[in-house]
């Protein structure tokens, strides 16, 4: 019998929240699907987190994955930036852990290095990876939807490692781990 698991990758964003499908069966990656949700039309922030919840949803309600990878905010000078993505990635962790799927998350540079070997690698260099990784024909014109199926590959990888990054099963595990961010 085959072995089977499906991997959601997400890139979060309040602007564009980018995702990646993949499919392992027997441990070969077979490509699912890639997409955006794209938020720049919409000016309310909650607004935003709110599409980003339903839209992980509606993911998880209908590809049912096993595993959940999602990027990490880069942390950068802009605080104001710093605190939106936090957010995105929040809410999109909330709707996973709502529906018990256990998430990992990783770093950017983590990320990169999985797919190019390069940690400081651009985003164009991890798609053209991950088009002749997965054998895509087209590419799509914003890269955050490579950048989220990149992370889905990146956990692929990196599963029976031991230091993967932090993996939260539920809120119970989420609170644990992180008591300051919870009080």
């Amino acid at each position: 019998m085959a072995e089977e698991k499906i991997i959601l990758g997400i890139d979060p964003g309040t602007t564009v929240m980018g995702f990646g499908i993949i499919k392992i069966v027997n441990k070969q990656i077979q490509f699912v699907q890639m997409n955006e949700l794209l938020l720049k039309k919409y000016n309310d922030p909650y607004t935003k987190l709110k599409l980003i919840f339903e839209r992980t949803l509606e993911l998880i309600d209908t590809f049912h994955p096993d595993e959940i990878a999602i990027e990490a905010p880069f942390y950068g000078k802009n605080v104001q930036s710093m605190l939106k993505l936090g957010r995105a990635q929040g809410v999109a962790m909330a709707a996973g852990l709502s529906r018990q799927v256990p998430i990992t998350e990783y770093m950017p540079k983590k990320i990169k290095m999985a797919i190019t070997g390069n940690g400081n690698a651009t985003k164009e260099q991890v798609a053209k990876m991950l088009q002749s990784m997965l054998k895509l024909k087209t590419l799509p014109k914003n890269l955050d939807s490579t950048d989220g199926l990149a992370a889905a590959v990146c956990h692929f990888y990196n599963q029976g490692r031991v230091d993967v990054g932090k993996q939260y099963t539920g809120w119970e595990a989420f609170v644990k781990q992180n008591p300051k961010k919870v009080n």
